[in-house]
């Protein structure tokens, strides 16, 4: 039988929570804060309000597809039910921008946990330019982690399942809220590993939303090196995301 967060992860950048019981956000606080399995679908209120509050974006990140808002929030469902949190959030000042990420889930099979998965991952830009980026990721048991810095030699990468390596240019960090991301290679920001999938365009899909609305956004499939499927909407904001679970089962992205 194949369970949850063994091997290799369909999706770089999510797989299912952490056993520590402890969560690292610096949306929230500067400190850690245990994190208890009743809350676990339930993550910084304060970034899931900001979300929704739509204020403009600082001009830090002028040169990049940063959402009008502060944040961008999402819940992750799975057959109907809630199984945690998704949030990016965004700080810019004068030419630098910081996007803070972090995911929690809990996976429960008749009330026994069976998945924990924590990942959070801290991004610094400049003036456009990705110079640094660290991420360590939680599943159950197991522990791996990413850092990336800016040299003369460009992007250094090491990582928990990588040697040191120079990112060829462009290469972005699995956090998707940037749509360019597609675009060229892409590093796990669980383990550091370089991928090169396969990208198949389709436009104008509808999207639900948590709210129950629908927008229109364009479906990116990404296949090969993993299995995703990633919606932008029209104005290049991550708007939603799904991939398949080793069960059979689908996990996917409702935005806040």
């Amino acid at each position: 039988m194949r369970v949850w967060g063994d091997g290799s992860s369909p999706w770089p950048g999510l797989w299912l929570m952490a056993s520590s019981g402890w969560v690292r956000s610096s949306a929230c606080a500067d400190h850690e804060r245990p994190l208890r399995d009743r809350n676990a679908s339930v993550i910084c209120r304060r970034a899931v309000l900001l979300a929704g509050a739509g204020l403009a974006a600082r001009p830090a990140g002028a040169t990049l597809p940063v959402p009008r808002s502060t944040a961008l929030a999402f819940r992750l469902v799975r057959r109907g039910s809630e199984i945690g949190r998704h949030i990016v959030t965004f700080e810019s000042q004068d030419d630098t921008l910081i996007v803070r990420v972090a995911v929690q889930a809990l996976v429960t099979v008749f009330s026994i946990p069976i998945v924990r998965y924590s990942h959070h991952v801290v991004e610094t830009w400049q003036g456009g330019t990705l110079v640094s980026l660290t991420g360590e990721t939680h599943k159950n048991s197991d522990i791996q982690w990413v850092n990336a810095r800016r040299t003369s030699e460009g992007l250094e990468v090491t990582g928990s399942k990588t040697e040191r390596y120079i990112a060829p240019e462009p290469a972005f960090g699995t956090t998707y809220w940037n749509r360019h991301m597609v675009d060229g290679p892409i590093i796990s920001l669980e383990d550091g590993v370089l991928l090169r999938p396969q990208v198949q365009l389709s436009r104008a899909e509808t999207v639900l939303l948590a709210s129950g609305d629908t927008i229109e956004a364009d479906h990116y499939n990404l296949s090969g090196a993993f299995d995703i499927d990633v919606w932008y909407d029209q104005t290049d904001t991550w708007a939603g995301l799904a991939f398949p679970a080793p069960d059979g089962s689908t996990v996917h992205y409702e935005r806040l």
